[in-house]
């Protein structure tokens, strides 16, 4: 029977654990997050800040991701690879979480090595809990697409294969690098025996399995020796006070749970992801970045409140160079939309943000910021979790004259033009949250710190 405590809900609860000397001496790693639908350029925030780091981790999605980091002059694109990859000085981690199409890594290692990679191969580990994508996942992924578009519910997916294999994860079929690297008897089994689900499903997936087979076995040789129990890797750096950033990839309105669904990733990208993708607890995460485009883009289909048909619209597509790195497709775009970084700040709490592409709204003689919503002729503080409700909210906009004046070459906030700089102050007051960082082009260089107000 429950005591008279329980029964009133005042449930004991045991002591807090006494915190140790060497809690307060481990560190806490910082988050890199996309705050609106993925593409803010959360790879060159990466780069700027791995310079200073020991490791750079990945810890969720797969190369369904896209980030392009220009140092020196060159530019690399990251799909599977942790941007940090091209600091000498720095160990980067592909976490449990992430999803990896061994033949992709190796392609895109060698495209990175052909512009000027080096010395990656004592650099770089792979958790043996993480998840393979294989080349048949990718074509169910296509599969899928193509029945959902017929009835008119295509998601826009980057057929990378990153949702079936999630969903092999889930269904415990999924087949982990731990496992290509076993006994291959037990891997050849598993494989079989996922195949013939698949095919199940979709009696016109065509897999050579013998010949899938013989390939797997020649790339569990050469992913050996990058593989390794990242879990208490980790645990060992946070206590020797290394110095750890973590890349989320995709986006927070991408998120499994929290985004757009069902036109979402397969994973978690906001803040949960890296503890459930890396092993890290929740008490080590420190600094949460979040990135933030100084306009609005989405690639693929779903809800976008803010989003603009027209010339204005058109006009930031060609500024911005807005094609998608992996999928290739023009992105959508449309003007900050603060409603909705407030609520992804609500499942992230951003410590602070960077706004990236100031530069690309130089020209425009009039900017505007989406600061509230309406649905059915109501104000909502809230953010709708059906898409049909966001498709069909009314945007209340707060217009701010621009600046018009070339920003590309500007290194210090207080040489800003007076409208950029109000357009930065405002999105700040609006979210509560500081902006430490400003991107005015495609350079490491290009980026403008500003003070923070202690």
């Amino acid at each position: 029977m429950a005591n008279s405590n329980e029964m009133n809900g005042c449930l004991k609860t045991s002591s807090p654990r006494k915190k140790s000397r060497s809690d307060d001496l481990m560190s806490k790693v910082t988050v890199i997050l996309g705050a609106q639908w993925g593409d803010e350029g959360k790879g060159k925030v990466v780069d700027m800040l791995a310079t200073s780091m020991d490791i750079v981790c990945r810890c969720q999605g797969g190369n369904n991701a896209g980030h392009t980091v220009v140092a020196d002059g060159v530019e690399y694109d990251f799909h599977l690879l942790p941007s940090g990859i091209i600091n000498p000085k720095c160990t980067s981690i592909i976490g449990n979480g992430v999803v990896i199409h061994l033949p992709g890594l190796f392609e895109e290692l060698d495209k990175n090595i052909a512009k000027g990679l080096k010395d990656w191969e004592s650099r770089l580990i792979i958790s043996d809990r993480a998840h393979l994508v294989f080349d048949f996942h990718q074509q169910v992924d296509g599969l899928m697409e193509q029945e959902n578009t017929k009835t008119g519910q295509g998601l826009g997916t980057t057929k990378k294969g990153i949702g079936p294999t999630y969903s092999s994860k889930a269904t415990r079929n999924g087949i982990r690098i731990g496992d290509l690297l076993g006994n291959f008897d037990d891997f050849s089994k598993k494989f079989r025996t996922l195949v013939n689900v698949y095919q199940r499903m979709f009696p016109s997936l065509n897999v050579n399995v013998e010949e899938e087979l013989a390939r797997y076995k020649v790339l569990a040789e050469k992913v050996r020796p990058l593989v390794a129990d990242t879990v208490s890797f980790l645990y060992k750096a946070v206590k020797a006070n290394k110095k750890i950033l973590v890349e989320g990839a995709n986006a927070a309105m991408l998120d499994i749970d929290f985004g757009t669904y069902p036109y979402v990733t397969s994973s978690n990208c906001s803040v949960g992801g890296v503890c459930t993708g890396l092993g890290i607890p929740p008490c080590r995460v420190g600094d949460v970045i979040g990135i933030v485009k100084a306009y609005t883009t989405r690639v693929g289909d779903g809800p976008f409140p803010t989003e603009m048909k027209d010339e204005i619209g058109e006009l930031l597509q060609t500024r911005g160079a807005e094609i998608g790195v992996t999928t290739k497709r023009k992105r959508r775009c449309g003007w900050l939309d603060l409603a909705l970084l407030k609520y992804t700040n609500m499942i992230n709490g951003y410590t602070c943000i960077c706004v990236t592409k100031l530069d690309i709204l130089d020209q425009f003689p009039e900017v505007k910021l989406a600061i509230g919503y309406t649905l059915n002729g109501k104000p909502i503080d809230y953010f709708p979790s059906n898409a049909s409700d966001l498709e069909k909210v009314e945007v209340e906009y707060l217009k701010m004259p621009g600046w018009q004046q070339c920003t590309e070459n500007i290194r210090n906030f207080k040489d800003l033009p007076q409208n950029a700089k109000n357009y930065i102050i405002k999105i700040e007051e609006i979210l509560d949250v500081p902006v430490r960082w400003i991107g005015v082009g495609k350079g490491r260089e290009s980026i403008i710190i500003k003070e923070l107000k202690l």
